[in-house]
Parts: C-alpha cells; structure tokens; sequence
C-alpha cells in the first residue's frame, strides 16, 4: 500500500552548500524531518550545479520519510549566469542592466522548457522575456 502523503513543501536552496539553518531547517524542523538527511542528499545531488539555487519539491509522508526531486535553477538564475550579471536592475522600468540576444533567450527557453507550464517553445521564449524585462534586461527581438 502506499504511504499517505503529510505535505509538499518546495525550498530554493544554494546547490551543494545547503545548510540546517534557515530556511531548510525550520521548515523540515515543523514537519519531523530529519534535516541534516535531507541536507547531506540534496547536498550530494545537487554537488554539480554549486553557485546556482536550485529548487527542491520534497514530499512529506505521514511516516516521517520524505522523497524529494530538484528542478532546474530559477529563469533569473539563469538569465544572470548567462549574462554575467550579479543582480537584476534596482528600477527595472527605469534603468536597463545588459541586453539578451534572441539567441540567448531561445537557449534559455529551451533549457527551462520541461520546468516550465507550456510545451510550446515561443510561450517559453516569451516566458523568458518576461522575466528578463523584470529583471532590467532588454530582449533582443529575434
């Protein structure tokens, strides 16, 4: 029979370096999960990707085990990695931070494409753009 599910709880945590302190730790803390086991496997699983925040979707049995899968980095994370750019623009509508080539966002897009709710690569494109935009970056028109 399968274990009945407590909770889902998604973290965004730095790959290979999380830490018990927060925000892992108190949150796996209020369910009664044991932290630095979670810590030590998302740690190991995630020891390739160091310098990206990687999400993690943990599932929560009433057991007190837990599963847990990580998905790709944030679009931000991703847009800044590519750019070289340390933070977004701090007026985003105001000031613009770098410029995104068309061919940039269609590597991106097609990066994040499996993370992303469409299946359909110029919704993710303009998915992409989109965050960009709020970022301060400006889109090449591709």
């Amino acid at each position: 029979m399968a274990k009945k599910i407590k909770a889902v709880i998604k973290l965004n945590l730095p790959a290979g370096a999380a830490t018990p302190g927060p925000p892992a730790g108190p949150i796996l803390g209020q369910h009664g999960i044991p932290i630095m086991d979670f810590i030590n496997q998302y740690n190991q699983a995630t020891q390739n990707q160091k310098g990206s925040i990687v999400p993690a979707v943990i599932t929560v049995y009433e057991d007190r085990t837990f599963t847990f899968v990580t998905k790709l980095p944030p679009v931000s994370d991703l847009i800044k990695k590519k750019l070289g750019l340390k933070k977004g623009a701090k007026e985003p509508r105001r000031e613009t931070v770098a410029k995104l080539s068309a061919t940039d966002l269609e590597v991106i897009a097609k990066e994040k494409l499996k993370d992303l709710n469409t299946n359909n690569l110029e919704a993710a494109k303009k998915i992409i753009a989109g965050t960009a935009k709020s970022m301060g970056v400006e889109v090449e028109n591709g």
